[in-house]
């Protein structure tokens, strides 16, 4: 049944909120500015509290329930984080102001900026980019930056494995640079063999994400890295997955020569919907001067009595701005916070959990789903949607279904190289009953698929709406849910 809208609940003469009497000369407007009838719902505050509250309970957050997104890492965001966001002195901040009067919120810039460089072992960083396709996006920038301030024109091609985020060859495309896919080896690695005769003085870079979106850790890293340095190429480190990382290894330690960081899934801020999002990158030393600018520092040391002056710093060869004013500074905070809270052990733990759950909820699923890769896993894993004794269930049913046991679905078919793929990330932060409950859902499923798959193609069934028809909805969006009716 579907909930009768706010308008639809209206009634003529019901108020909920009476504006004052203005204290300004009332101005006519022109008619052309006028329109003669606007349909404004007539309700009380009693209905609009509970119809709105009604329907945020319908929607599926953490707040509410495990979220096994592979490859997005929906952690639990905890509350400290938005206490510290909301302190007035960060909320109620101007961009514009004088740095003289907006130091704190400097400091905490620059702090973040020295811990992300000591997680990550890069030498310098930026926070403006908002998201991490843009982090991405600025991350090739440079590596092309880099490229034409050494007058080598030549290179014209990114290599993008197979197991990539589905973000990179489009990052590479609209940098100008001619996408050349990589294929992955029996084990889910990056094929050496094809890589080294793809390798050439045309090569600008390799995006490679590590660990991959199979939940593989690349048992040839080091070798990938160096095939690419070999021809003069950069290697470029997608850090989406840097939950699987934290305290145990640094990308800048392996060779990786820029990586951006996705501060709203590896540390613990809300995202999904379009945002927020933060997206900082981080460079070597050879690659800093090609930061976006501006970028925090120190513009006047400190003295015995006073303590430094942060301001913003441009780097000599830029690539220019790439955000309004200075990075998503409420997503900074949280960030800031979360590892602050943490420090150097908590974050090894939460890697070493993340690592743990996703192999523990993998050990209970294996024997009932096909596992195409038959490795220790990292974060996540991917599973097959299929079974060639089920031929009519598919992974979108399995996901489908899952939502009757009121659990928000994985993520479907991504990567592309695994058939019908699901790809679970558990996170760290989900507990051992959480992980048991969804397994014995999953369990469950796999039992339908064979005995009763009309189940599984006609779900969800609990929903407050039923199965859409996705690709029409994809095609004809349907952004208003009541419209007045014509006369």
């Amino acid at each position: 049944m579907v909930e009768p809208t706010i308008y639809e609940i209206s009634s003529n003469g019901r108020v909920g909120f009476r504006f004052p009497e203005s204290d300004v000369p009332r101005v006519d407007l022109p008619d052309r500015l006028k329109r003669s009838d606007l349909p404004f719902p007539e309700v009380s505050e009693v209905d609009v509290v509970r119809h709105f509250t009604h329907l945020s309970t319908l929607n599926y957050s953490i707040d509410k329930g495990f979220y096994p997104l592979g490859s997005c890492t929906m952690k639990y965001n905890p509350k400290v984080n938005e206490a510290a966001a909301r302190i007035p002195g960060f909320s109620a901040t101007h961009p514009l102001q004088p740095i003289e009067t907006v130091q704190g919120n400097l400091a905490l810039m620059y702090g973040l900026q020295e811990f992300l460089k000591e997680i990550s072992g890069f030498a310098a960083v930026t926070l403006q980019p908002s998201a991490g396709a843009q982090g991405e996006f600025v991350g090739v920038k440079i590596i092309k930056a880099y490229h034409q301030s050494r007058a080598d024109e030549k290179r014209t091609r990114i290599l993008v494995p197979d197991s990539a985020h589905g973000t990179n060859p489009a990052t590479s495309s609209m940098t100008g640079y001619e996408v050349v896919g990589v294929p992955s080896d029996a084990r889910g690695n990056v094929d050496l063999a094809s890589l080294r005769d793809i390798c050439d003085e045309t090569i600008a870079g390799l995006m490679l994400t590590n660990p991959n979106t199979l939940g593989l850790f690349d048992e040839n890293v080091l070798e990938v890295i160096e095939i690419v340095h070999q021809v003069g190429g950069l290697v470029y480190g997608d850090g989406a997955n840097l939950n699987a990382l934290l305290g145990i290894a640094r990308p800048g330690d392996l060779g990786f020569d820029v990586m951006h960081f996705n501060l709203h899934k590896t540390f613990s801020t809300p995202h999904g919907g379009g945002g927020p999002g933060s997206g900082p990158v981080a460079v070597t030393q050879k690659l800093a001067d090609f930061l976006p600018a501006p970028i925090i520092g120190i513009v006047e040391e400190a003295t015995e009595d006073v303590p430094p002056l942060y301001g913003f710093i441009t780097p000599p060869k830029t690539i220019g701005r790439v955000k309004a004013f200075h990075g998503q500074f409420g997503v900074l905070v949280r960030a800031y916070t979360y590892i602050r809270m943490h420090g150097p052990d908590g974050l090894r733990k939460i890697a070493e959990h993340a690592v743990l759950n996703s192999n523990y909820l993998l050990s209970l699923l294996r024997h009932r789903y096909t596992l195409p890769y038959d490795r220790t896993y990292m974060h996540e894993f991917v599973l097959e949607g299929v079974w060639a004794d089920a031929p009519d269930v598919q992974a979108l049913d399995i996901a489908k279904r899952l939502m009757d046991y009121n659990f928000h679905p994985p993520t479907n078919y991504f990567p592309l190289i695994v058939r019908e793929a699901l790809m679970i990330e558990p996170t760290e932060t989900e507990s051992k009953q959480e992980l048991d409950a969804f397994a014995t859902a999953m369990l469950k499923i796999a039992d339908e698929a064979h005995s009763t798959p009309a189940l599984l193609k006609e779900a969800p069934h609990n929903t407050p709406i039923g199965r859409l028809d996705e690709v029409k909805a994809a095609k004809e969006l349907v952004l208003c849910c009541w419209l007045p009716e014509q006369e």
